[in-house]
């Protein structure tokens, strides 16, 4: 216990070195980004099958029902818990890129670290998104922190075999009762470290236990409730919230929008590398161009503050900013929604102004159900279904808001066709006609 705490001191200093080295955060704020991250590790919810994000959430709804504590050191807070984890933590050794596997050791155990470094060099030499990084290797966290469980071991090197992950999965759907769409999250990414990683073959694993999967229809609002919805929401995230509704954005499709996005003339919105890497147009309303006019006054205002002071630059896709060096710092291809407060690229190391979380706009969506008192499971993905099914129930074509919501198969998009026809007046039920 005491090597424990000696060794979460020690990173601890480090992650105050790197603090002050990056100048991510002002210098006088750097002791308190390490005071709050020390809090996260001793006083945390420690239960191994909780993720990272969900350890997050815990920790600053433990900090916002305490009195003692004000909203922006919940902030603070949890800026610091995502610098340490994601950035400090994070593996950008490009040197070893090369090197994407890892070798097993004589009895075919591998230790979670060498696993999950091996497993980012992997997925960015393949161009996955940073997101599905997370996801992938938060997946094989847990799968280690299974075996440890299951062997009475901790911090030991475990076996990865097709017998291992069958049985973990099999315990996700038995035990855990997670959620088809879960266990396929949790089945691709082992499938990953597997295959690409440890080049182990698993054979096929679709045979195993798996979590049931029923035909769920989306929840849909009524134009009245979405009306409702939006009048209890203000500022950027009211904003956000009209443009997804206006041409079925996914939540982080709506974050990643840029500047030259959004065509006012010929009211288009434009969707780059969406959902399976595709590009689409879809619709802007009329009502939302004024609004999103006065916004972008104020994103030009804020960008060029930030090229006066040298960190004007975003992140570009693939190999742009070496094609176009100057095209990071072009208007045109600004966030949309850009941050408040500037951060460290994980991969890059470089200091940026991001694009803005999602959670932004997902906390403004349920402080505005719960305002508007609907029964609901109201979410911002809500928003999308019902921009769908009020098309549908507008006569537009079916393979038309296929093309709008970016579905691959028009199959997915029939789902509209079952709410629409809850929503249309109802048959005469022939006990009434007696």
């Amino acid at each position: 216990m005491r090597n424990r705490l000696h060794e979460n001191e020690l990173e601890l200093s480090r992650f105050g070195e790197y603090l002050l080295r990056t100048k991510v955060v002002p210098e006088k704020n750097a002791k308190f980004y390490v005071h709050w991250v020390r809090k996260f590790l001793y006083e945390g919810d420690v239960d191994p099958e909780l993720s990272l994000d969900e350890r997050e959430e815990a920790f600053r709804n433990a900090m916002e029902d305490d009195p003692r504590y004000n909203a922006w050191q919940v902030d603070q807070a949890g800026k610091a818990i995502r610098l340490f984890f994601h950035n400090f933590r994070s593996d950008t050794d490009w040197e070893s890129a090369a090197k994407p596997h890892v070798q097993l050791n004589e009895d075919g155990s591998v230790s979670m670290a060498d696993a999950l470094a091996a497993m980012r060099r992997r997925l960015r030499i393949q161009h996955y998104a940073y997101r599905t990084e997370q996801t992938y290797t938060d997946w094989v966290a847990r799968y280690f922190r299974y075996m440890e469980k299951i062997n009475n071991v901790r911090n030991g090197a475990c076996v990865v075999n097709a017998h291992h992950v069958k049985d973990y999965l099999a315990w996700l759907a038995i035990r855990k009762q997670v959620s088809a769409s879960t266990q396929n999250q949790a089945f691709n990414a082992l499938l990953f470290l597997c295959r690409e990683v440890l080049l182990i073959d698993v054979g096929d694993l679709k045979h195993g236990v798996r979590a049931r999967q029923g035909r769920k229809l989306p929840v849909v609002m009524t134009a009245e409730e979405v009306k409702h919805l939006l009048d209890r929401m203000q500022g950027r995230p009211r904003l956000m919230a009209m443009l997804i509704y206006s041409g079925g954005l996914r939540v982080m499709e709506c974050c990643r929008l840029r500047v030259k996005d959004i065509d006012f003339d010929n009211n288009l919105i434009f969707v780059r590398s969406g959902k399976g890497d595709k590009d689409r147009s879809t619709i802007l309303a009329d009502s939302v161009k004024p609004l999103l006019q006065t916004h972008l006054e104020v994103v030009r205002s804020q960008h060029e503050e930030d090229l006066k002071a040298g960190v004007g630059e975003v992140w570009l896709p693939d190999a742009l900013c070496r094609k176009y060096p100057n095209a990071a710092r072009e208007w045109g291809w600004q966030w949309l929604f850009p941050s408040s407060s500037l951060s460290t690229d994980p991969r890059s190391g470089k200091v940026r102004r991001h694009h803005v979380l999602a959670t932004s706009i997902q906390r403004a969506v349920r402080e505005a159900t719960s305002a508007s008192q609907l029964a609901k499971p109201v979410s911002v993905h809500t928003l999308r279904h019902s921009f769908a099914t009020h098309l549908l129930l507008a006569g537009v074509d079916i393979r038309q808001i296929q093309d709008y919501l970016g579905h691959a198969n028009v199959e997915t998009t029939m789902v509209y066709t079952h709410v629409v026809k809850d929503l249309r007046s109802p048959a005469k039920s022939p006990l009434d006609l007696l």
